[in-house]
């Protein structure tokens, strides 16, 4: 077995005989200390030990380093008072009863109002070293001098009376030269602008004749009424016409129908005159949608009955009313279409509602129901009462209740408070086939009208009278045009034939 080389614990040779030996220590390598780096961080000369802060820094001599004594002009500004030892800083300066001369809040103990000063701080900046001495002699009171009034300054003789007149022109010539300039400038002041300006009027005015629809609205306008119903669940504003002097008004059914069902509901008319009155219904069809209310008033402006069968495709007509609340509301156009027959839903699961239709391009809209449609004449034609409409506004689509039929509805109405109508007691759907259209009969009731006249199941009924039927709609108001009682001969088709039967018309 080999020794270990003394000092770096390698065997001398590779084999090892099983003793476990313990390795002795690497020497140490302790490079040379640079001069440099010694002067800086090592321990000053004379000092043995370890640094001390109370230990003073010595230099080569060991003597200590002094600096250089302060400017005698920085030791009286900033040094201690001579013969003051204790004093390390300075205190607050203290007036002439000792108190201190800066804010109390710094010391005594008081939160202070700057979050950056410390109010324990024994450093503060205080008033400046010298002060000025106190006056303690009082001084006099300022009394104001005498004031002059106008009486004295003109006749006193308290001012020089040339001072006075040259006073008075150097006054005038200022404003004389301010109202000369001022002037100047409105005129030079904007080249674009001419104060001296007048508009030339035409004279005489606007001409309107008889017969134009100026003149025909300002007659008119006052017959026709707002209608308002207000409820605890309804509110709605319609329209309506003043059909005679004890107040009866004429509306559309579905304008009244809202208040008749609830009974928290009022109905108010509103005039063009501002006045308003409580109306109450006289009796409604729903079946027609034309329905009659009563206001008390006096003296209504009324207006009259027009003949409806006499108006053309093309004829000039204006529709009254308030749509969408805007009361007092004309609009022009002309019939567009006659004898349209019109269905619309009932009014809350009502019957069907179907009537024979003036067609006008003038605008309706929401609210101008019940209200009027007139001739070139100022005549009443129509009850404006349904659009067609994809948008919710007008589109040039509107319908009127004819004006004949109206007024015989109405009359109906004021007498008895209800009104019937003339039936075939048959039900009926349209039907349309590459020859002919009309409607074909759905079901005949026992007993009726039609069941009388011979009418059978599968007929198709194509005319009522002269009046040419296309649907079933307008079967409805080709009838409904006849009155109760009346015969009239009926032609249908059955299976291919062509027959004429004489119904005598029964009340619905």
């Amino acid at each position: 077995m080999s020794e270990p080389e003394q000092g770096n614990g390698t065997p001398r040779s590779g084999v090892d005989d099983g003793v476990h030996r313990r390795l002795a220590p690497r020497p140490l390598d302790r490079p040379p200390v640079d001069p440099g780096q010694a002067a800086v961080f090592g321990r000053p000369q004379g000092v043995p030990g370890a640094f001390s802060a109370d230990r003073p820094n010595l230099n080569g001599n060991g003597q200590v380093r002094l600096a250089p004594p302060p400017p005698e002009a920085l030791s009286t500004a900033f040094g201690r008072p001579q013969g003051d030892s204790a004093t390390r800083l300075q205190r607050p300066p203290v007036d002439l009863n000792g108190e201190p001369e800066v804010e109390p809040v710094f010391w005594e103990g008081k939160p202070a109002g700057d979050a950056w000063r410390d109010p324990g701080a024994s450093a503060v900046i205080g008033p400046p070293a010298v002060t000025e001495e106190p006056d303690t002699e009082p001084k006099p009171e300022a009394r104001p001098g005498p004031q002059l009034s106008v009486p004295e300054l003109l006749f006193g003789r308290r001012v020089k009376p040339m001072a006075l007149v040259f006073l008075l022109v150097a006054a005038l010539l200022v404003g004389t030269g301010g109202g000369v300039v001022g002037w100047l400038l409105g005129r030079m002041g904007n080249p674009l602008t001419d104060g001296g300006v007048t508009l030339a009027e035409v004279k005489p005015g606007k001409e309107r004749p008889v017969g134009s629809v100026a003149d025909i609205a300002q007659r008119v306008t006052p017959s026709v009424v707002s209608i308002e119903f207000k409820g605890a669940n309804v509110a709605g504003v319609g329209s309506g016409v003043v059909i005679d002097g004890e107040g009866y008004i004429l509306t559309n059914d579905h304008v009244v129908a809202p208040a008749a069902q609830d009974t928290s509901a009022k109905l108010t008319v509103v005039f063009t005159d501002g006045k308003r009155a409580v109306a109450q219904i006289v009796g409604r069809d729903s079946k027609t949608d034309l329905a009659v209310i009563k206001v008390d008033v006096e003296n209504p402006t009324v207006l009259q009955f027009g003949d409806s069968d006499d108006l053309a495709v093309g004829d000039t007509v204006l529709a009254i009313g308030s749509p969408l609340s805007l009361s007092n509301t004309v609009t022009e156009g002309i019939v567009s279409a006659l004898h349209r027959p019109v269905t619309a839903a009932g009014e809350n699961g009502g019957p069907q509602v179907t009537y024979d239709a003036i067609q006008t391009d003038a605008a309706i809209n929401p609210g101008n129901s019940g209200g009027a449609l007139v001739d070139s004449s100022g005549a009443l034609v129509g009850i404006n009462s349904s659009i067609r409409t994809e948008t919710g506004g007008s589109v040039g689509l509107g319908f009127a209740i004819s004006g004949n039929y109206a007024r015989r509805v109405s009359q109906a109405l004021i007498r008895d408070g209800q009104v019937k109508h003339a039936d075939m007691n048959i039900n009926v759907r349209s039907a349309s086939a590459e020859t002919a259209e009309g409607a074909q009969v759905q079901n005949v009731p026992e007993g009726g009208a039609a069941d009388a006249a011979g009418i059978e199941e599968g007929d198709v009924i194509t005319r009522v009278g002269d009046r040419v039927v296309r649907n079933a709609a307008e079967l409805t108001v080709a009838v409904r045009d006849r009155e109760i009682g009346e015969t009239v001969p009926v032609v249908l088709a059955r299976q291919g034939r062509e027959l004429t039967v004489q119904v005598t018309l029964r009340s619905d």
